[in-house]
C-alpha cells in the first residue's frame, strides 16, 4: 500500500468499531452487535428500559468484557491487549459520562477539575466552564451544588483530558429542557472542534435525533432508525 493509500486508510477507518457482540446474564441480552464510529460522529442508542442499552455501552467503553465479539479502538482490539495497555486507553482516551456524578463531595467544584487536570496534564477550558454555565459555581462545594450543577461539573471534568471518544450514559437525566440543549450543543462542539467522537445512550427521543446516527436496540438486535 502506498503512503497516500496509508493516509486514506487511516482518515476512513473508523474511531471505534465493534464486530458481532453478544452478552448474556441470566437471560440473552443482545447478539450480533455491530456499530462503527468515526471522527466528528455522533452515535445515539435508544430503546426501552432493560433492553441492554447500557451493558453495550460499557462493552463499547472498555468496561465490560462482552460474551462473544470484539471491540477495536483505532485497529486495536480492546479486549486482546494487556491490561495496562487497556488502562491507559481509558484514562487519556475515553470519557464516560455515568447516570452517577462520582464527584468528589469533600472538595470544591474547582478542585474536582483540578483532579482531571493533574491526572490528564490537560488545562482546564474556561470557555467549556462558561458554555456549561458552573464558571460561577467553581468555589463552591459539591455538596452545595444543584444536580445539574453536579451533572455539568462532571461533564466538565470529563471533557477537561480531551478524549477521542465521549460514551455518555443519560447525561441529562438530571437537567431540564433548555439546559439539557446546552449540554449536548457542548458535546457536539467538542466532537468537531476536537475531531472525536460520541455514542450517546438515552431514553429521551428529540435528543437522540440530533445526533449523526441513531440506533434502536429492540429484539437483540440493533436496529438503525437514522
Amino acid at each position: 500500500m502506498g503512503v497516500q493509500n496509508k493516509k486514506e486508510a487511516l482518515i476512513t477507518s473508523p474511531l471505534l468499531k465493534a464486530e458481532n457482540l453478544f452478552h448474556k446474564f441470566d437471560y440473552e441480552l443482545f447478539e450480533n452487535i455491530n456499530l462503527s464510529l468515526y471522527k466528528k460522529q455522533s452515535i445515539a442508542i435508544i430503546g426501552t428500559s432493560g433492553s441492554g442499552k447500557s451493558t453495550l455501552l460499557n462493552i463499547l467503553s472498555s468496561l465490560l468484557k462482552p460474551f462473544k465479539g470484539e471491540v477495536f479502538f483505532e485497529n486495536k482490539s480492546l479486549y486482546n491487549i494487556k491490561q495496562k495497555n487497556l488502562l491507559k486507553i481509558r484514562r487519556e482516551d475515553f470519557g464516560i459520562i455515568f447516570q452517577a456524578h462520582y464527584l468528589f463531595r469533600g472538595f470544591t467544584a474547582n478542585e474536582n477539575l483540578d483532579i482531571a487536570k493533574l491526572l490528564s496534564t490537560e488545562e482546564i477550558d474556561n470557555k467549556l466552564l462558561k458554555d456549561l454555565g458552573i464558571q460561577h459555581v467553581l468555589n463552591q462545594a459539591v455538596g452545595e451544588l444543584s444536580g445539574g450543577q453536579q451533572q455539568r461539573l462532571s461533564i466538565a471534568r470529563v471533557l477537561t483530558k480531551k478524549p477521542k471518544i465521549i460514551f455518555a450514559d443519560e447525561p441529562t437525566g438530571n437537567l431540564d429542557k433548555d439546559t439539557a440543549n446546552i449540554v449536548m450543543d457542548t458535546l457536539f462542539s467538542y466532537i468537531e472542534e476536537k475531531e472525536a467522537g460520541l455514542i450517546l445512550v438515552t431514553h429521551e427521543n428529540d435528543l437522540a435525533m440530533r445526533c449523526d446516527k441513531v440506533y434502536k436496540l429492540v429484539d437483540k438486535k440493533l436496529q438503525e432508525i437514522k
